[in-house]
């Protein structure tokens, strides 16, 4: 679990180190503006942006059972921060595979996408859809 806070961390500090000079001399709105900026980069890249993944075989025998979408996404993505951010409370019902951290996840979406690791990938039914728009996605996790 620590090795997922390391990049996060590492943003944290670089931006301390960075903006601690601007602190001491220089303009205080310019040092803010710089911590913010890594502190938000810091966010984007750690795992409380989404909810906790699991491997790609759990999560398509889960899907198999209940029906909810599985999606594949990796960290610092802007495309899949979007589809989370816009699923609200509701991402919490998906199935989330993060790629770099599950190799069948990401030959799953490689094998989706002609090769390429394009995320997010959202399998719904075993049919999967590229970047689909969150409302869509959304509809899908409606009561049938």
């Amino acid at each position: 679990m620590m090795r997922a806070w390391m990049l996060p961390m590492l943003f944290v500090l670089c931006g301390a180190l960075v903006a601690a000079p601007l602190f001491t001399g220089g303009p205080s709105g310019t040092a803010v503006a710089l911590l913010l900026g890594f502190v938000v980069l810091a966010g984007m890249y750690s795992p409380l942006a989404f909810p906790r993944s699991i491997g790609a075989e759990e999560a398509q025998g889960r899907s198999a059972v209940d029906g909810r979408p599985v999606v594949y996404w990796r960290p610092g993505c802007a495309f899949c921060m979007r589809l989370r951010f816009r699923l609200g409370r509701k991402a919490r019902r998906v199935h989330w595979v993060n790629i770099w951290r599950d190799p069948a996840g990401a030959s799953v979406v490689r094998a989706a996408n002609d090769g390429d690791e394009t995320v997010p990938t959202v399998v719904v039914a075993g049919v999967p859809h590229v970047n689909p728009d969150p409302a869509w996605v959304r509809a899908q996790l409606a009561p049938r």
